[in-house]
């Protein structure tokens, strides 16, 4: 599908910068953030003739890269490059901006690479993560099937990351349910990783998408597994943990998503069961709500974002002066009841 655009040397500008940069690169997606796509290729290209410079290598790589002919290349194989602006392009990824870092990870990503029919911005209106561990039990990957059925039959988007255990058990319970879901890869949109789930990641192409922020023909790296946590729990409303370790990088989505001040879920585990022992620890120290069915993650779904939309209705009256304010804000309160005696 065609993504309406404003800008062309902004396109062309982000696509360079994707061929190069590695994803959530710190200083690149701040640059970018605050100066423009643009500015930051000329600056980094400038930086390729200053050998001390930090983005002296940068600047060398963007030198032969020619970004009409990586689109090309990449519209064969069925991939198109979205940028910020696009209609395609889901709002929520701005929360990424304010979100800090995490493993030197950060930031809205310049652009996302994505396959399949289907259109972004839409299937992550009503988007839920679905993760947790590679090693997954029979418990956990049952688990995250029903769960993901569940979702995807009441009219939810499933995101994860494709990998094994809960990532692939909760892709397959979307489809198995007929709805979309979405997998967001640590390579590049084009390749099958791991390559057991190749048949998998075709069908969710077919019937969903396939996104990834490096670009077609990236293999995949640890840093590039971390980026990848950051824009599953950015294009969601919020996460559930199925099962994760206590250094499970299924943790690290629990963490993106909690600076972006969305709600994180747990699905709680067998205390003898190492594989629960990080999730049932983030429900223990209240930095998880326990869910143990769809209707509970829901309901904490719905509750955050009327939470949500209440505080932001809220008038902030602090800077009018005294006898401008509303009524309301001067009318006292009930007294305070009694403290009860301790025994």
């Amino acid at each position: 599908m065609s993504t309406p655009y404003a800008d062309v040397d902004d396109r062309l500008a982000r696509v360079k910068l994707s061929s190069v940069i590695e994803p959530g690169d710190l200083r690149v997606a701040g640059l970018v953030s605050e100066l423009g796509a643009g500015k930051v290729l000329d600056y980094l290209e400038a930086a390729g003739e200053v050998e001390n410079h930090w983005g002296f290598t940068i600047g060398h790589q963007l030198a032969h890269v020619d970004p009409g002919q990586v689109l090309e290349q990449a519209a064969g194989r069925g991939i198109r490059f979205i940028i910020p602006g696009d209609t395609e392009w889901p709002d929520q990824l701005a929360g990424l901006r304010a979100a800090g870092a995490l493993y030197e990870r950060a930031g809205e990503p310049v652009g996302l690479w994505v396959r399949g029919a289907a259109d972004l911005n839409q299937l992550a209106a009503n988007a839920v993560a679905v993760v947790g561990s590679r090693a997954a039990t029979d418990y956990g990957t049952h688990q995250a099937t029903e769960l993901s059925r569940d979702l995807a039959a009441m009219g939810h988007t499933v995101v994860s990351g494709l990998a094994y255990g809960v990532d692939q058990a909760a892709h397959r319970g979307a489809l198995l349910a007929g709805g979309p879901t979405i997998a967001v890869m640590p390579c590049g949109a084009d390749r099958p990783y791991p390559a057991a789930h190749a048949q998998l990641l075709e069908a969710i192409a077919d019937r969903g998408l396939v996104v990834a922020e490096a670009p077609p023909g990236t293999a995949p790296t640890r840093a590039r597994f971390l980026a990848r946590n950051r824009i599953v729990a950015g294009l969601s409303e919020g996460t559930v943990v199925v099962e994760g370790a206590f250094r499970s990088g299924a943790l690290t989505t629990a963490q993106w998503t909690d600076a972006l001040h969305r709600p994180v879920m747990g699905v709680p585990g067998p205390v003898t069961s190492a594989a629960s022992a990080g999730v049932n620890q983030l429900i223990r120290l209240g930095q998880a709500s326990m869910v143990t069915n769809v209707q509970e993650v829901i309901t904490d779904l719905t509750t955050h974002a009327y939470s949500a939309t209440a505080a932001a209705a809220q008038l902030d009256e602090s800077f009018i002066p005294g006898p401008v304010r509303s009524a309301q804000s001067h009318v006292p309160g009930p007294p305070a009841p009694a403290a009860a005696p301790r025994r």
